[in-house]
């Protein structure tokens, strides 16, 4: 009669295969949520941009730091009170969180740009994984004009 079940070395070889496989695929894995978090945070970047530009072509300008986002989905009334607000300029109701669940900073006028004496129109930034401005890897800030 043969015996059909596996010897304790079988047993002991699958576990050390199953742990040498999970010390080399485990890191992969848990960077994938973060690496889609900052693709998400990216595309969301770019709505509000396409977003904005609509505004800007209504309006004939872009919505002010104070008026913020905010004025993409609803007419501001803080001034310059745009005369041409033909919105809402998102499909949604509220604006979008980053994918960390923070807002999204905006800034019109934005920084000046290095070696010019030129300022962006605005910046749209996301702050990554830590919330806080700077940081490397994932806590790196997201920042529209750095978007290829």
């Amino acid at each position: 009669m043969q015996n059909k079940g596996f010897t304790l070395i079988e047993i002991l070889v699958v576990i050390v295969i199953l742990g040498l496989l999970a010390t080399f695929l485990v890191p992969r894995i848990i960077s994938k949520p973060d690496e889609a978090r900052v693709v998400k945070a990216k595309s969301d970047i770019k709505a509000l941009e396409t977003a904005l530009k609509m505004y800007r072509l209504d309006t004939g300008r872009y919505p002010t730091t104070d008026q913020g986002l905010q004025a993409l989905i609803e007419k501001p009334e803080i001034s310059p009170v745009p005369n041409n607000w033909n919105g809402p300029y998102l499909d949604s109701e509220e604006l979008p969180k980053d994918p960390w669940g923070n807002e999204y900073v905006y800034r019109s006028p934005g920084e000046y740009i290095e070696n010019t004496r030129r300022q962006r129109d605005y910046e749209i930034i996301c702050l990554g994984a830590d919330s806080k401005i700077g940081g490397e890897g994932f806590d790196a800030d997201i920042k529209n004009y750095e978007i290829k």
